[in-house]
């Protein structure tokens, strides 16, 4: 399907001179519309969130599955950057849990809240930068954190129109999974998952990471459907 014809289906007839306007001027498709399918749910964006993509998708699939087989009682998740709020309302949908959901934006979370209300999921939203004004301790900690760096070469569009909040890190695109890492100890129940979305080159840097602040877990690097390393998964067991 073309974009036009994307615009023709989805978008109301008042609204397509607006769209087409918006479209030329290299707005994404998903921010013109202002929703997005995620895991069968209908989730609002606008400019001040990232456009949930289908890698987060399968992040969320493989997070329920893990869950399942290493959690036997009602669990605490917290999501970590939640932007639009997706991975929360997902996970809160298909799970018996507690779920928190954080982001440094407020604007971000007045679209998370709305989206969670509008997907009838219960899910209590902090602002805080990552874990520094939480205070409760998780069975899962869970995030897609900014991990483009900020000298690597992405698409115009992207550059140009999702938040830069959402985007890029320090460190090679590796700030914000030490500072997550480095803070979790305080914030985890005795076993615990954390899992995270990565850039295709970041596995090893973000295994030895967690290594270094969890030396007794295990780490698995999984790919996406494509075959790129685009997931962490560290299991956390003290008893």
């Amino acid at each position: 399907m073309t974009d036009t014809e994307y615009l023709k289906k989805y978008l109301a007839p008042e609204k397509l001179e607006e769209g087409f306007k918006m479209l030329k001027e290299g707005l994404p498709l998903q921010y013109i519309i202002g929703n997005v399918n995620f895991c069968g749910y209908t989730i609002k964006v606008n400019p001040n969130v990232l456009i949930p993509r289908f890698e987060t998708e399968l992040l969320v699939e493989k997070t329920i599955n893990y869950i399942k087989e290493n959690f036997k009682k009602p669990i605490s998740i917290i999501d970590l950057g939640t932007g639009s709020g997706a991975i929360a309302i997902s996970l809160k949908k298909a799970l018996d849990c507690q779920m928190t959901a954080v982001d440094i934006s407020s604007k971000a979370l007045e679209l998370a809240l709305e989206n969670a209300q509008d997907n009838d999921a219960e899910i209590k939203f902090i602002e805080s930068d990552m874990l520094d004004q939480i205070t409760e301790k998780y069975d899962v900690i869970i995030s897609n954190p900014p991990y483009i760096g900020y000298g690597e070469e992405i698409d115009d569009k992207v550059r140009h129109h999702e938040p830069a909040i959402a985007l890029f890190a320090e460190n090679n695109g590796l700030e914000f999974y030490e500072k997550i890492l480095s803070q979790a100890i305080n914030n985890l129940k005795e076993n615990a998952l954390i899992a995270f979305e990565i850039g295709k080159d970041q596995g090893q840097a973000i295994k030895e990471m967690a290594l270094k602040y969890f030396p007794q877990a295990m780490v698995k690097i999984e790919k996406d459907l494509p075959g790129l390393d685009r997931y962490v998964f560290i299991f956390i067991k003290n008893t």
